[in-house]
């Protein structure tokens, strides 16, 4: 069985899955997505980090070798930047080898009500968010294995959902969704599967502690949740960990939510949330 906690003696399902195969993390420095690296290198993974920090990069790099990476390296960028992305994921290559294993999950977010975003703010999400991702996608496309490689696309809920704050998001997000249906598609005939993953309230993560910065917000955020709790990192690894195993083997296209069960509720009080924090924010401006 595998539990939401570090990894352990109970996760022998996992143990070995990913022993020398090469697993890459963008974004994974940090909150969910350093979760999901660090769970990949316990299985004795080659690993691959980046980040906009270099420093965080090396922090991460550090952590991986020591959680039991069979080699770990990691570099800097900004997947905005399609010629460092494509020379960044080509030096992952080249030292590694084949990707088996591609986690896409750079992500920008800030609340902010439509009528009050400048057009650069929406843009810069969709730029990061959406075009972060096919790029990401476009690099890394060479170097995957055939067959057997699988890309995870970390979303989130406003793919699908309308949260008040979040128009940018919830365009960019819809947009990474359907970026990994039509690459499941495209690409599926050459034996790579690709699935997004979307992470409910996790406990630790920036996110989180926006939405609820009080005790009162969390007990009352929790309620929503029919599993009644908070969810860890390490459960959104787990979900990770099965969809690049070879138990996932015949599973593409599909969006994943990993939430307690907390969106079949739709965006309810944690996107009203948002709305309400903004206009009382915007009352005492005026």
């Amino acid at each position: 069985m595998i539990h939401p906690d570090e990894p352990g003696e109970d996760d022998m399902d996992f143990a070995n899955a990913f022993a020398g195969r090469t697993v890459i993390v963008i974004g994974g420095t940090s909150g969910i997505n350093r979760g999901i690296a660090e769970a990949f290198a316990a299985t004795g993974a080659r690993m691959a980090v980046a980040s906009r920090s270099q420093d965080k990069v090396d922090d991460t790099v550090a952590s991986l070798s020591a959680l039991g990476a069979q080699e770990a390296i990691g570099t800097a960028f900004d997947v905005r930047d399609a010629s460092a992305v494509a020379e960044a994921l080509a030096g992952f290559h080249d030292r590694l080898g084949p990707f088996d294993v591609l986690v896409s999950g750079a992500a920008g977010n800030f609340p902010a009500l439509a009528a009050e975003m400048s057009i650069n703010a929406f843009r810069s999400v969709i730029e990061i968010d959406l075009i972060g991702t096919i790029h990401v996608m476009k690099a890394a496309y060479p170097h995957l294995h055939r067959p057997g490689a699988s890309i995870i696309n970390i979303s989130a809920p406003q793919s699908w959902l309308p949260y008040e704050g979040q128009s940018h998001v919830c365009a960019a997000k819809a947009g990474v969704d359907q970026i990994t249906r039509t690459l499941a598609l495209e690409w599926g005939e050459e034996g790579i599967r690709v699935n997004s993953v979307v992470p409910g309230f996790i406990e630790g993560t920036e996110g989180a502690e926006r939405l609820a910065p009080s005790e009162k917000a969390r007990e009352a955020l929790v309620k929503d949740i029919p599993l009644g709790r908070w969810g860890k990192p390490r459960d959104v690894a787990n979900a990770c960990l099965f969809l690049a195993s070879d138990m996932a083997e015949y599973i593409s296209g599909i969006v994943l939510s990993v939430d307690g069960a907390l969106y079949q509720r739709g965006s309810g009080m944690a996107g009203r949330m948002i709305g309400d924090m903004l206009r009382q924010a915007r009352d005492e401006r005026t």
